[in-house]
């Protein structure tokens, strides 16, 4: 187990987005819990650092903790393939997916215990009675009874879920039933996704949030988005000097020059209209029938694919994300020519996360439309971040992204994710009709604002700690 430093933020920019009335509320809220935890630290826990949602949610939320006077620190588990193979496979069951085809039975239960017991007796060495733990998602469910027999109260936080269950959910909820039993409260994205053994009092509901004013989301100009895909190589042209972006300590940072994230299909020409999905290389997010749907239905010249996910050797804790890259590759190789070359598979690094949010946030700016194609999808963060850049979406109707768009008014939903001629005709619609798009985009944009900024979530975890607090101190007053 390993610590992940951060700067803090500053708040003032939040503040002012959302208002005086919803930044009032949260101060106060904030004020109380930072009093009730007064020498406690919070403790933030989960598998990667970097790609993926998880990471990309602390990074946003953990500096605004510090700033706002919370002692609160973010450890990363160190998990060999095996634990992440087990781990991989159980997020796959929760979504009542197969993934590999293996079992989660004792036989796993042994090496995922095993893992946790030794970054068990690490985390005993840093964690006080008192503190708070927050576990992120099932690879680090089995840390929740070693931490309240230490005293600290306890929080798991699951990220993912599926809105009709089917065996192998049900599987995979029996997998973590006892260990997640010892948490003191059950964080979900959507009430439909409660664990079925938690009790309904234990459950609290966070909706995920974006931060406006990191690399990936801070405004950038239209010229300065086209800049930033030349110089990296995504985008036909010469670079023409220097491209610099804000670090997540406030320092600047400069875009380097890349030869090797266009993986299959080369750069985008530099009159081509974009449709793009970024997402890990992970089979819930189909990348392969977003590529069918959009060969099959989209057949105006001008118009180019781009599928876009991490380096995989950048993102410890899913060993699938190769073999969906590989996969791919393969079916991009198989496309006729006079259609493959439109189609174009990027792999941004990950060495630096501050440029590779940048270089995300140049593409998701400069594209014409963003999908979401996703079979199962606990809340996406890639759709709220191309909501809030003003972006016309076609999306799954699926898990959280049905909280997320409301179809016809902010973005457009698909009912049947496999159903790609659903896909080609939604994006025909869209390619045809620029003020149908602008006006999806700016309502987007206005929802994110209403609801999914970083306010929301600062105020329900300050909320849930006083709550922890009052419930475990009977001379404490109530909430």
């Amino acid at each position: 187990m390993h610590e992940v430093t951060f700067d803090v933020r500053d708040v003032a920019g939040l503040a002012e987005l959302v208002g005086d009335k919803r930044w009032s509320e949260v101060s106060q809220a904030w004020e109380s819990a930072c009093a009730d935890l007064a020498g406690k630290t919070v403790w933030h826990i989960n598998a990667t650092a970097n790609g993926g949602g998880v990471a990309e949610m602390l990074l946003a939320l953990m500096p605004l903790w510090r700033r706002l006077g919370m002692d609160v620190r973010w450890l990363v588990l160190d998990g060999d393939p095996e634990f992440f193979a087990i781990t991989k496979r159980l997020h796959n069951f929760i979504h009542g997916f197969p993934g590999d085809g293996g079992q989660l039975e004792a036989a796993e239960r042994r090496p995922y215990e095993a893992t946790l017991g030794r970054e068990l007796a690490t985390l005993r060495e840093w964690v006080s009675p008192g503190d708070v733990v927050v576990l992120h998602d099932p690879q680090t469910a089995g840390l929740a009874a070693g931490m309240a027999e230490l005293g600290a109260t306890v929080i798991w936080r699951s990220h993912i879920g599926r809105d009709e269950p089917n065996d192998l959910t049900d599987a995979g909820w029996a997998f973590l039933e006892p260990y997640i039993a010892a948490a003191d409260r059950v964080i979900v994205s959507r009430l439909l996704y409660k664990p079925p053994s938690v009790p309904l009092e234990k459950v609290v509901v966070i909706t995920p949030c974006i931060d406006a004013f990191t690399a990936k989301n801070i405004d950038i100009a239209p010229d300065v988005a086209r800049a930033v895909l030349v110089r990296v190589g995504l985008l036909e042209g010469e670079p023409d000097g220097e491209v610099s972006f804000p670090r997540r300590d406030g320092s600047p940072g400069t875009v380097r020059r890349h030869t090797d994230i266009p993986v299959a299909g080369g750069p985008l020409p530099a009159d081509a209209r974009l449709v793009l999905q970024v997402s890990r290389w992970d089979r819930l997010k189909d990348m392969p029938g977003v590529m069918t749907g959009f060969v099959e239905g989209v057949h105006d010249e001008s118009v180019h694919l781009a599928l876009c996910g991490p380096a995989v050797e950048g993102v410890s804790d899913d060993p699938e994300g190769a073999e969906v890259l590989a996969e791919c590759v393969e079916a991009h190789a198989a496309l006729p020519e006079s259609v493959r070359r439109r189609v174009h598979l990027f792999c941004v690094p990950m060495d630096d996360v501050d440029e590779n949010a940048y270089i995300v946030n140049a593409l998701q700016r400069y594209a014409d439309i963003v999908v979401q194609k996703s079979i199962f999808e606990g809340f996406g963060l890639t759709v709220t971040e191309a909501m809030w850049k003003g972006k016309p979406l076609v999306a799954s109707a699926v898990g959280g992204i049905q909280d997320q768009i409301d179809h016809g008014i902010d973005g457009m939903l698909l009912p049947d994710p496999a159903d790609l001629a659903a896909l080609g005709d939604a994006l025909t619609v869209l390619l045809r009709d620029d003020a149908l798009a602008a006006r999806l985009g700016e309502a987007a944009r206005q929802k994110v604002l209403m609801r999914f900024l970083g306010d929301g979530s600062l105020f329900a975890y300050a909320r849930l700690i006083t709550d922890l607090v009052a419930s475990k101190d009977p001379q404490a007053d109530p909430v």
